[in-house]
């Protein structure tokens, strides 16, 4: 009897996955999935001080322009972060997926802070982090003032930007991650009092020229707000606070007396705190 010719469609299940342009689609996914997982574990063995490209190219076993690609979509969704202009450390989002006690407790920090300008200024003071490029509020204070401007609630997740705080943080980051962040939030801006990608960019100047944020009628109209980005002990930006009220309570002096509050509160947060 003839032996039966193999078919050649059929692999066996202990041969690895064919890398070639004919691979299919489920063992590319796979592979590119692989690639990613090696690079972001390469970026979480590399300490505080970060990695380079070059080093992950060598632990991951890949080309440079495959780290590139990489790493675009693991800064994108906030799994990993720049560290100055050439390495790159864990991101906001690896902080949701780290075991209790592993990393400081950003929202019970910067609770008390919060706690001290709203009752110095009687206005709403609020705390937000990034998650990929979105804002994520964490903490809020409630002031004395009559008149309480509570834009959004702990849990409220926006467009990083739209806000004083998110600006703020939206600002303290690489131009290559502000980029990547303002187009993947552009479909969204619009219903925020009509925010432009484009002008979300000249905010973002203004703000690096000022050294802090100032934002009104964008994520609540008749609302204006100053921000300030919160650094860790490496000088990475990692959060931001902000106070928000009426207009016509925040005056061009009031705007800057406030930031310069935020960011004498912050100086004497405890090393390590953030």
């Amino acid at each position: 009897m003839a032996s039966r010719l193999p078919n050649r469609n059929v692999r066996p299940t202990d041969d690895p996955a064919p890398d070639g342009p004919d691979a299919p689609d489920g063992d590319a996914g796979s592979r590119t999935l692989r690639r990613g997982l090696q690079v972001l574990d390469a970026v979480l063995a590399g300490g505080p001080d970060g990695v380079r490209v070059a080093d992950l190219c060598r632990a991951a076993g890949l080309e440079r322009p495959t780290v590139y690609r990489l790493l675009a979509t693991l800064l994108e969704g906030g799994h990993v972060a720049r560290q100055g202009r050439f390495r790159y450390v864990p991101g906001p989002r690896m902080a949701a997926l780290a075991p209790a006690g592993t990393l400081p407790n950003r929202a019970v920090h910067l609770q008390p802070l919060l706690a001290r300008i709203s009752a110095a200024y009687g206005d709403a003071a609020f705390a937000i982090v990034r998650e990929g490029p979105l804002s994520h509020c964490i903490a809020r204070q409630v002031g004395t003032h009559p008149v309480q401007i509570l834009v959004i609630e702990v849990g409220t997740r926006q467009p990083l930007g739209v806000g004083a705080a998110g600006l703020a943080l939206l600002s303290a980051l690489p131009d290559a991650e502000v980029d990547a962040i303002v187009a993947a939030n552009a479909p969204r801006l619009a219903a925020y009092g009509g925010m432009t990608p484009e002008r979300m960019r000249l905010l973002v100047r203004a703000t690096r020229e000022r050294g802090w944020s100032v934002i009104g009628n964008h994520a609540t109209r008749g609302v204006l707000a100053v921000g300030v980005a919160v650094r860790d002990a490496h000088g990475r930006p990692v959060a931001a606070v902000s106070v928000a009220t009426t207009l016509a309570r925040m005056p061009r002096e009031r705007q800057q007396l406030i930031a310069r509050a935020l960011g004498a509160a912050l100086q004497g947060l405890p090393p390590g705190a953030v």
